[in-house]
């Protein structure tokens, strides 16, 4: 997508991805990435809002679990 970058845009993010699993418990690395997007997020001026973890008929809200890494 070379030369797009100014018609795309967002006032927002939330960033998901499942665990294969099946289990929704964050890991080490779950928290660091999440770290670093909310990081990179307030960088671009593009907050993320919540960062949800999948399992098999479950989901964490990292922000709700883990509410001090947008602090």
């Amino acid at each position: 997508m070379k030369g797009t970058e100014d018609r795309l845009s967002a006032a927002s993010i939330i960033c998901a991805h499942n665990h294969p699993s099946g289990s929704s418990i964050e890991s080490p690395e779950d928290i660091h990435v999440t770290k670093r997007l909310v990081e990179v997020g307030q960088t671009l001026g593009v907050p993320v809002r919540d960062h949800i973890i999948i399992g098999q008929g479950c989901f964490v809200s990292m922000r709700e679990k883990m509410y001090y890494l947008w602090n």
